[in-house]
């Protein structure tokens, strides 16, 4: 086992969509002053019914029988999200139940909107050490359910939704999961928060446009260079959808002129840890990316955390 591929991907949203005119009713603000600032047209609402691991568990169902398997070819489960139920029973044991699974190493990873990105490239390195045969990756939220429906400036953004990828050895390193180029600004950790209880998202907006629009194209452009992959060669660039505000500077400055750039926050609003692999997983059953294209995964957010790879579509 020399190498990684992604096999497949899967994804979900809850059937019950809030548009920005439902919001204009809950709060003072309007379609056109929604669009203007960040781009986000409608977005998907989990019920109270609807838990953050059943999400999970449906795009991960998704996955694997796109995949050709069951839930018992995977040994290793990670799942990203910043919104687990519970302390314990975390949120990839749920889904390990849910699928019937065998035992499987579970784990959650709290790294909020790069979360994906971190599970990705810790299962990558977890299957290339012969740790985990086949890993089950899967970025979840349910945003709303933190979201502080009073404060028009954050209850405009969140959304709910699930994606999830199957991660599997291959014998040769044919570049399907490239190197991670992970880290943060600790100093600056604050700028995105989830606290309080009940918990509750907040940002300082300003702070975390900056910091992604200037410090993040370089980052992004390493993260290609550690795949020898030059950015104009980039069939796809899946940023965190946060804010099309942010994503479309981002974007270009990155130099993926020939690229496919997601912009799934348009119809699902910020899915924090979901939001790549669900704007990857649409993009790819869509038919927009080449099987074998490269794609440029970067992650970005909370903790003012960022985490990116170059991956080959499945």
């Amino acid at each position: 086992m020399t190498g990684t591929r992604i096999a497949a991907l899967g994804h979900y949203q809850p059937a019950r969509v809030l548009t920005n005119h439902d919001l204009a009713e809950l709060v003072d603000t309007s379609d056109e002053w929604i669009l203007s600032r960040v781009g986000i047209r409608t977005r998907h609402v989990a019920g109270p019914d609807e838990p953050v691991d059943e999400l999970a568990a449906h795009a991960a169902g998704k996955a694997l029988a796109a995949a050709g398997l069951t839930a018992g070819d995977v040994d290793l489960v990670l799942v990203a999200t910043s919104t687990a139920i519970d302390r314990s029973p975390n949120t990839a044991a749920r889904v390990a139940a849910r699928l019937g699974m065998g035992s499987p190493a579970t784990m959650d990873l709290n790294v909020v909107c790069a979360g994906f990105t971190h599970a990705l490239a810790t299962a990558d390195h977890a299957v290339r050490a012969g740790a985990a045969r086949r890993a089950l990756v899967i970025g979840a939220d349910k945003m709303t359910e933190i979201t502080d429906w009073t404060d028009r400036t954050t209850c405009v953004l969140t959304g709910d939704g699930a994606g999830a990828a199957i991660v599997e050895a291959t014998e040769t390193d044919t570049g399907g999961i490239g190197p991670v180029l992970w880290g943060s600004v600790p100093e600056m950790g604050h700028a995105v928060r989830i606290e309080g209880t009940p918990p509750r998202f907040a940002q300082e907006g300003q702070s975390v446009y900056r910091w992604a629009t200037q410090q993040l194209p370089a980052l992004a452009r390493q993260t290609c260079e550690r795949s020898g992959i030059a950015p104009e060669e980039l069939a796809g660039v899946v940023l965190h959808q946060a804010n099309l505000r942010i994503i479309e500077p981002l974007a270009a400055k990155i130099g993926a002129v020939n690229a496919v750039v997601a912009r799934d926050v348009v119809d699902s609003g910020n899915t924090s840890a979901a939001s790549i692999p669900l704007a990857l997983a649409k993009l790819v059953e869509r038919g927009e990316l080449p099987s074998g294209g490269m794609v440029l995964l970067f992650g970005f957010g909370g903790n003012l955390s960022y985490a990116g790879q170059v991956v080959r579509v499945p």
